[in-house]
């Protein structure tokens, strides 16, 4: 019987039934065996509007969208160069830090690429830069900022830790300080693997120009307040993240709109569709998700992997090791926000159990995950960065690989050094 359960469900997602559907199926399916009543369902749904940082999803969601359709990439650029341009392969360091800013601010790789790529391809070029390591550290530098605040993933895990009732809770404050570290460690493996790399190439440096830095931070004025709104504000306590997420929202609108008259106000309606269908089917994959967990926890399914795996690996090491493993072939063929949904609830139960605090596993799942864009077969952002810069994607796994090696170098030193997500919080 439940093999014939699994086979059709394999089936309809062989034929394309949305994820929603599959994972509620699971629930349905699992609480019928047991006997027990499927208004838990509802009732799991319900909850989750209980949940304060849920508000937070949206609004910030579509903050990133309006940003998208201003021109706050070109202002950040601009930044960048004026701050970084008179040290060596300045231009990469500027990539690589503009990156996982838009990255963190929008919260969608993807946009990062095609917004800045226009931008920082030709640049790149034209500073005398090959074309495969220009298209290499384009595609690699889209997915940085993910564990950077804002960034929706990290609150997405933290929504769904927090639904799990662990012995060990963690708060938004944490997991938005722990992302630090990880991330400076890969941008400046990066950079410096770039220095080496491109030693011999002629590279022009900018001198410093206080009239051109007045002149950056004068262009970028409205934006600068922006981290001062959401991380200052946090970690002050003067408000909550959704109310962060509120007034983020309402600062980006009064300035797109009707400061710097980027965005009309016509196409508001748009952009509200666009960035709450996206955030809509995250949050119905949510609460399907969520009703699952219930089933899993009632069947002990947390507790009988964990036995299952103890018996087999008793290492903590071995335990990260084959992690590692697994969500880097999850993240090639999940999107992150699917993946954080559906493994988070059962992942984090067996990881304590195993002494791994869960805001380092968070940096962990959302490493491996942003590594798993650059996967090949099936990276996302090896495809979106085949068809923006109209290349054969096989040319892109070329100019990808060795800068995926190097973040998967910095993948492991975040699992087995934990300090370094900690180190903030501790």
């Amino acid at each position: 019987m439940i093999f014939l359960i699994v086979l059709s469900l394999l089936v309809l997602a062989w034929f394309g039934a949305p994820l929603f559907t599959l994972i509620l199926s699971v629930a349905i399916i699992g609480f019928s065996v047991q006997d027990v009543d499927l208004t838990v369902i509802p009732i799991e749904f319900y909850r989750i509007t209980n949940t304060p940082l849920l508000l937070a999803l949206p609004l910030f969601t579509f903050s990133g969208y309006l940003m998208g359709e201003s021109n706050t990439s070109h202002r950040i650029v601009r930044l960048s160069s004026a701050i970084f341009g008179w040290l060596p392969s300045n231009l990469v360091l500027i990539t690589l830090v503009t990156s996982a800013l838009f990255t963190a601010f929008t919260g969608a790789t993807g946009v990062t690429i095609v917004a800045l790529g226009a931008l920082l391809y030709p640049a790149l070029k034209q500073s005398g830069y090959s074309e495969q390591f220009s298209l290499g550290l384009i595609t690699t530098s889209g997915s940085l900022g993910l564990l950077l605040a804002p960034s929706l993933p990290l609150i997405l895990y933290v929504v769904i830790v927090q639904q799990l009732d662990l012995d060990q809770s963690i708060s938004i404050k944490q997991v938005f300080l722990a992302g630090i570290l990880p991330t400076l460690l890969m941008i400046f493996s990066l950079f410096l693997w770039s220095i080496w790399v491109t030693r011999k190439t002629p590279i022009k440096r900018s001198k410093v120009s206080f009239k051109e830095l007045t002149a950056a931070l004068n262009e970028s004025k409205w934006e600068l307040p922006m981290p001062f709104f959401i991380l200052g504000g946090i970690f002050s306590g003067v408000f909550a993240v959704s109310e962060a997420a509120a007034i983020t929202a309402l600062y980006i609108i009064i300035v797109e709109v009707f400061i710097l008259k980027e965005v009309k106000i016509s196409q508001l309606p748009t952009i509200i569709q666009q960035s709450m269908t996206m955030i809509g089917s995250i949050i119905l994959i949510l609460a399907c998700a969520l009703a699952m967990t219930n089933y899993l926890i009632d069947a002990e399914i947390p507790v009988l992997l964990f036995e299952w795996i103890n018996q087999h690996i008793s290492s903590p090491i071995t335990f990260l090791l084959l992690l590692n493993v697994f969500l880097l072939v999850l993240g090639a063929i999940l999107d992150i926000f699917s993946a954080i949904v559906i493994m988070s609830p059962i992942i984090v139960p067996v990881a304590i159990n195993f002494g791994i605090h869960p805001v380092h596993l968070g940096m962990i799942f959302l490493a491996n995950m942003q590594l798993g864009y650059l996967t090949p077969p099936v990276g996302m952002n090896l495809f979106i960065a085949s068809y923006r810069f109209k290349k054969p994607i096989f040319d892109i796994y070329r100019s990808t690989i060795v800068m995926m090696l190097i973040l998967l170098l910095c993948v492991l030193i975040i699992t087995y050094v934990p300090a370094l997500s900690l180190f903030f919080i501790e």
